[in-house]
């Protein structure tokens, strides 16, 4: 029995992609190790969203080849579909696999010889859909419904690695929902490039697909991994909001509190929308947890702009800032735009946000102290003790008990 083991760098979505793999190799006859440990092939599963990602990427290659000269090595991903020939190049890779090849990446690392390294498509042209579901780990999994963007943000390299947006038909998510269930998963993670743009290809809604979900017996809760705000419609949060499986936590991402900036990215709303959108949520639903993206150092970005942003942040109050300097991308319009800010400059605006979440994160703890809650616990033991997170994705801990694990239990927060 070979060995194989799969290295992710990245998102929910590249979890789940990896997770689909691991399943087929196993099927195939490898065993599959954690990562780190020896093996016979490992994948790297790329991330390309940042030049901080692309350097971990190949750094990760490379101390793979020293440690397994002998392995294979399969790179996929985001880097490689947008960094394919760099990749092949390094010492130890065997095939680079892009968007279109992800059906046939165990045949590709299993072959006796290849014609190529590379498999991989220009950017531009359609791409195929890889349906895929993670499957480990007790509690929680990550569901793929949809691929690709058609946003093209100006500083955004994504929608050149990933392609146009594209899902599979409602029934065959739901399908993979019911084989999550069946695993014994409780809770699911709704995941995806573009998620609330579900529907491009089939003709079908995102609330429809949630509807659908929703009726899956087996599964209790359900988490939408990241959505933009102007595709949470009122129709989908009054649904939720109705007593459904959805709870009440939600990534939205922002980017920018400035106008200014939100146009130069060619984000789709304003500071104004993006407002009234939490407010709405919240007239809707108690103790909700906003997770917010935002970058900082775009182009042109000055420090009247940072300070806008920072207000506005204050204003609307979210649980937890996910903070992003900017990264100049090769290829994207916000790479040659003039007035880049310097690297000193957004490592002090990054610390200013990160001050800021801290604070805004101990709040939203402090207003949820007291309440009762439904937790789900995880398997994993830390100094004897175990965690879970509630409805409203708050961290909670205890000390460990094998029969609460995968259970969802009432707590006093």
């Amino acid at each position: 029995m070979k060995r194989a083991a799969f290295d992710t760098l990245g998102c929910k979505l590249s979890f789940a992609e990896s997770s689909s793999w691991a399943r087929s190799f196993e099927e195939a006859g490898f065993e599959i190790v954690e990562p780190g440990e020896a093996a016979d092939i490992y994948v790297v599963n790329t991330c390309s969203v940042t030049e901080h990602a692309d350097k971990k990427g190949r750094n990760l290659i490379r101390r793979l080849h020293r440690k397994a000269p002998e392995a294979r090595i399969v790179v996929t991903g985001c880097q490689a579909q947008l960094r394919a020939e760099q990749l092949a190049a390094l010492d130890g890779v065997w095939a680079v696999v892009g968007s279109d090849f992800k059906g046939e990446l165990l045949s590709i690392a299993t072959a006796e010889s290849l014609p190529e390294k590379i498999f991989v498509k220009p950017a531009g042209e359609s791409r195929r859909y890889f349906a895929a579901h993670s499957s480990t780990g007790r509690t929680r999994a990550f569901l793929k419904v949809q691929d690709g963007c058609d946003y093209h943000c100006t500083y955004c390299t994504v929608p050149l690695a990933r392609g146009d947006s594209r899902n599979a038909p409602i029934a065959d998510i739901v399908a993979q929902a019911r084989d999550i269930a069946a695993a014994g998963f409780k809770e699911v993670v709704i995941t995806g490039v573009n998620t609330g743009d579900f529907g491009k290809t089939t003709g079908e809604s995102f609330l429809d697909l949630l509807k659908a979900l929703n009726d899956v017996q087996g599964i209790e809760r359900y988490r939408i991994s990241s959505i933009e705000p102007n595709l949470l419609t009122a129709e989908i949060i009054d649904w939720i909001a109705g007593g459904t499986k959805f709870l009440p936590h939600f990534h939205i991402p922002l980017q920018s509190g400035c106008d200014r900036i939100l146009a130069a990215m060619h984000r789709r709303y304003n500071t104004d929308f993006f407002r009234r959108k939490i407010e709405y949520v919240r007239s809707r639903m108690e103790h909700v947890f906003f997770g917010i993206d935002v970058i900082v150092g775009f182009p042109g970005e000055t420090d009247e702009d940072f300070e806008t942003t920072r207000k506005f942040l204050e204003e609307i109050r979210p649980a937890f800032i996910h903070i992003f300097p900017y990264s100049r991308r090769a290829g994207t319009p916000a790479a040659g735009m003039p007035l880049q800010v310097q690297d000193s400059v957004k490592t002090a605006r990054v610390a200013s946000l990160e001050a800021l979440c801290e604070q805004l994160h101990a709040d939203f703890y402090a207003a949820n102290r007291g309440r009762s809650e439904q937790v789900l616990f995880e398997s994993t033991v830390r100094d004897g003790k175990m965690f879970g997170y509630s409805r409203n994705y708050i961290k909670v801990e205890r000390d460990y008990d094998p029969a609460l694990v995968g259970q969802i239990v009432d707590v006093i927060l």
